[in-house]
């Protein structure tokens, strides 16, 4: 072998050394999921938090998802930029998954907050996966959790619309796709209506009991305050266990290097 030779069998052994070595520092690293969306994903009202309480202890969770948020209005006032500003810092970490969850409040009806479905909520959420790219992360788009209003015996599909979008922009950027919206509209049909009021955070009002009447002068509930009331859109605790286990185990079978992240 003659020296040119040598000395380049010498500096790939050594690229490959560095190579391997990076790997093993890279596997080293926790992961880290930053949640983005909002009520049902937000802390007290979603599945977001028990999501976080699944994984190991020093796997970063970070749960921005904030009530009342559109795809829109969440980047309208500043917190998209708070996710940016932890994907730049991102070196301590072996991936950033960012779960990105809208749809709810993108509906019409909402001043400030709706997005229009053809001309703003795909070209939204487009965005938002390709900047998560764009900084490092691992954009995972989320389907929006179904509501739990039926009418008769079936569940009405009122978000089926937007959830066909974000499964669209999935295909169309290769983005990650955690279908909640048909996972948990499947499982809140087969259980009915009566069980499935059981995941709201308060038991239904009872029918035969009086009206409650808001005193005169006490203001509407401000956007993104968390419900304490029964509805059929947040969650309670068993909600929260049901739905944060269904996106654990999609994100389990989709994502290999994320299964040792999650406890047992």
């Amino acid at each position: 072998m003659n020296s040119l030779h040598f000395l380049t069998a010498l500096a790939c052994l050594a690229l490959a050394g560095g190579t391997a070595a990076q790997a093993a520092d890279d596997a080293a690293k926790p992961a880290r999921i930053i949640l983005v969306g909002d009520s049902t994903m937000a802390t007290r009202s979603g599945y977001g938090d028990a999501l976080c309480q699944r994984l190991r202890a020093g796997v970063a969770c970070i749960n921005l998802a904030r009530g009342g948020r559109s795809s829109g209005s969440f980047r309208a006032e500043g917190r998209w930029d708070e996710v940016q500003a932890l994907l730049r810092d991102g070196a301590a970490f072996s991936a950033s998954y960012v779960l990105i969850q809208f749809g709810h409040n993108d509906q019409p009806g909402k001043p400030g907050r709706s997005t229009d479905l053809v001309t703003q909520f795909p070209q939204n959420i487009a965005r938002y996966v390709s900047e998560a790219r764009a900084l490092g992360g691992v954009p995972v788009l989320v389907t929006p959790l179904t509501r739990r209003i039926f009418k008769g015996p079936y569940l009405r599909d009122d978000l089926g619309p937007w959830a066909s979008e974000v499964r669209r922009v999935a295909k169309e950027t290769g983005a990650l796709l955690v279908d909640l919206n048909k996972i948990s509209a499947d499982a809140v049909q087969a259980m009915g209506s009566s069980e499935a009021d059981t995941l709201a955070q308060a038991l239904p009002p009872d029918p035969n009991a009086a009206p409650v009447v808001a005193a005169p002068g006490v203001a509407v509930e401000p956007q993104g305050t968390p419900k304490t009331s029964f509805d059929r859109t947040h969650v309670g605790a068993k909600g929260a266990a049901l739905f944060s286990g269904m996106v654990a185990s999609e994100l389990r079978r989709q994502i290999p290097a994320l299964r040792p992240a999650f406890a047992p």
